[in-house]
């Protein structure tokens, strides 16, 4: 067995009883290395060392805590090509799509190396005489991230960015299946002169040392992102043990096509939200709502330019669409796409490729109705629904038919039917004449419903959920 990466704890490399394998899912011979594997046991240190290190470094200077992030922005993407192949290599994007996180996790750190030295309050006259008021925002303590597999650098460092910035002390649960990226990320905020204690990695199973973090009686907050199922869990656990929670989850995302459309445009921004990143994005097209008046062109064109789609190795320069991340969400998907079919869908597409690794080619579900379970059930892979409306007031009916509410998009040349669909789309945010993936790192990202829970994440508001308000009364005689 080769060398064991191990967990970082109190400023420690610090080894586990066990170790997972991380592979390849476009090569499963590609071994990319042996990952510790901690416990509940692992979770009571890193708290107990976080909890040491908050109070010396929410006290710090605020300068200090921007220069460690600036230094860690800088070391990201010094090693943008390094973690971009590592990052294909063990979640299977494209090496364009995992270069371009990996330039989003130090944009990251550089925001809000700036946020931590613009944290605002207020000085407000009481009115009382003689009486003046401070409200001030000041860290929380230590906070436990819970991160995804399918962003695995960018949302780590969208979520540890802005809790060290509001200088709180971290402990990190990544993704089982993807922890090399958090694991370098670890070593860079090492190497940026983080404090020993500020920033705790554990690495393992969610079932394991995710509920130990979650219970912990000294976190006080959990930021997570992941399945809704998890998210309802999660948000239970701490209600008992009255931690603020911040929860982002799935979606059924509507993207909604109508007759003055451009359907060049309308294609290329269906085939990217739908199936770039293998549809592995809670962001992603899941819902093709098109006018019965470019229906059949609509679908001719996506068809010609889904079946063009080049599906191979990652880091081949050419491809464009890489594996599903493991067996076991394959499965999954070719499971929606047998319902899909039983359900009455004519399905194009979506069947297991035959070649070494998790490869599926996309899917479309035509004839699709909203009702269906797979036009309502996050599948989280390649698969998209085409459901056909009569005109703009159905598509928004059925666009906001959804216990989901995160990404919603319109594709059309009216200013009147955009507008409305801004005003009356149920959706955290909402894209026009774009696809329904892609944010800037600089603005809110949240949803609504089952979709989102607590503050949003990105851009200054982020600072809010990982802050608590405090207002002080002075009497000055």
């Amino acid at each position: 067995m080769s060398e064991i990466k191990r967990n970082f704890i109190g400023g420690d490399w610090v080894e586990a009883e066990e170790a997972s394998e991380n592979r390849n899912p476009a090569n499963p011979d590609d071994l990319i290395g042996f990952y510790a594997r901690g416990g509940a046991g692992d979770i009571a240190a890193a708290v107990d060392a976080a909890r040491a290190a908050q109070s010396g470094w929410g006290n710090a200077s605020p300068q200090r805590r921007a220069d460690v992030l600036r230094r860690a922005g800088d070391m990201l993407l010094a090693r943008n090509d390094e973690i971009g192949r590592l990052l294909a290599r063990e979640e299977g994007k494209t090496l364009a799509e995992a270069k371009g996180e990996a330039l989003r996790a130090a944009q990251l750190f550089h925001f809000f190396s700036g946020e931590a030295v613009r944290n605002p309050g207020e000085k407000l006259n009481a009115i009382r005489e003689g009486v003046e008021v401070d409200v001030m925002r000041e860290p929380l303590g230590v906070v436990g991230l819970i991160t995804p597999w399918n962003f695995p650098i960018a949302i780590p460092a969208w979520k540890a960015a802005p809790a060290l910035a509001a200088g709180n002390a971290v402990v990190m649960k990544p993704a089982e299946l993807t922890p090399g990226c958090a694991h370098l990320l670890a070593e860079v905020l090492e190497q940026a002169g983080c404090p020993p204690g500020v920033f705790n990695l554990v690495m393992g199973k969610g079932s394991e040392i995710g509920n130990a973090l979650v219970e912990h009686p000294d976190v006080a907050a959990i930021s997570f992102t992941g399945s809704e199922r998890v998210g309802r869990g999660i948000a239970q656990g701490c209600a008992r043990t009255m931690k603020k929670v911040q929860l982002e989850m799935g979606g059924k995302n509507p993207m909604v096509v109508l007759a003055d459309a451009d359907l060049d445009l309308a294609v290329n921004a269906c085939l990217n939200g739908a199936f770039f990143s293998t549809g592995q994005r809670c962001t992603a097209s899941s819902r093709l709502i098109v006018e019965a008046e470019v229906h059949d062109a609509f679908v001719e064109r996506l068809e010609k330019a889904m079946a063009a789609l080049v599906i191979g190795d990652p880091l081949d320069a050419a491809t464009q669409i890489g594996p599903v991340v493991s067996e076991s969400q394959l499965a999954g998907n070719l499971d929606y796409v047998r319902i899909a079919g039983e359900e009455g869908c004519a399905v194009i597409g979506g069947e297991r490729l035959d070649r070494p690794g998790s490869f599926q080619a996309p899917a479309l579900f035509l004839g699709a109705t909203n009702a269906m379970r797979s036009s309502r059930e996050e599948i989280f892979g390649p698969c998209a629904s085409v459901i056909r409306v009569a005109d703009f007031d159905e598509a928004l009916a059925v666009a906001n038919d959804t216990p989901f509410g995160l990404s919603s998009g319109i594709c059309t040349a009216s200013l009147k039917h955009a507008t409305a669909f801004r005003r009356g789309s149920n959706a955290g945010m909402v894209m026009v004449n774009l696809p329904t993936a892609g944010v800037d790192y600089h603005v809110p990202f949240g949803g609504r419903g089952a979709s989102s829970l607590g503050g949003r994440e990105q851009g200054r508001i982020a600072m809010d959920f990982y802050t608590s308000v405090k207002t002080s009364y002075i009497f000055a005689g």
